[in-house]
C-alpha cells in the first residue's frame, strides 16, 4: 500500500494505492490520524488506485471518520472502483459517507 499526500485548497488529498488489508490497515490509520493531529479537518481519500479493501480497512475508515468528527471535521471518498466500490455498497459505507466520482466534483461540494 502506498499513501501520497497533497494539500488542494482547504483539503487534504490522501491518494491511496494497492491494497488495505489485515496487515496495511494499520500503517493507513497511522498515517491518517498523523494528519488529523497535524490539524487538517477536511480529508479526501482518493480510491482510484486501491484495488482491495477487507473488514480491517473499513474499520480504519470508521476510526478515521471517527476521529475527524470529535475535531469538526469530515471524510470524503473519490474514485472508487471495482470490488472497493462493491465493498463499500455491500458494506452501508456508500451511504454514511460522501463518495464522489472525481477530485474535481468532490472538490467543488466541500
Amino acid at each position: 500500500m502506498e499513501i501520497d499526500f497533497r494539500k488542494e485548497g482547504r483539503a487534504q488529498i490522501a491518494s491511496v494505492k494497492g491494497r488495505i488489508d489485515a496487515v496495511t490497515a494499520p500503517e493507513f490509520e497511522k498515517k491518517m490520524l498523523e494528519v488529523i493531529e497535524q490539524g487538517e479537518r477536511t480529508i479526501l481519500i482518493n480510491m482510484s488506485g486501491l484495488e482491495y479493501i477487507s473488514s480491517a480497512g473499513l474499520r480504519s475508515i470508521l476510526t478515521i471518520a471517527k476521529k475527524l468528527k470529535a475535531e469538526n471535521g469530515e471524510v470524503f471518498f473519490v474514485a472508487l472502483q471495482g470490488a472497493v466500490e462493491e465493498v463499500f455498497k455491500i458494506s452501508g459505507f456508500h451511504s454514511i459517507f460522501k463518495v464522489f466520482d472525481s477530485e474535481k466534483s468532490a472538490l467543488e461540494k466541500i
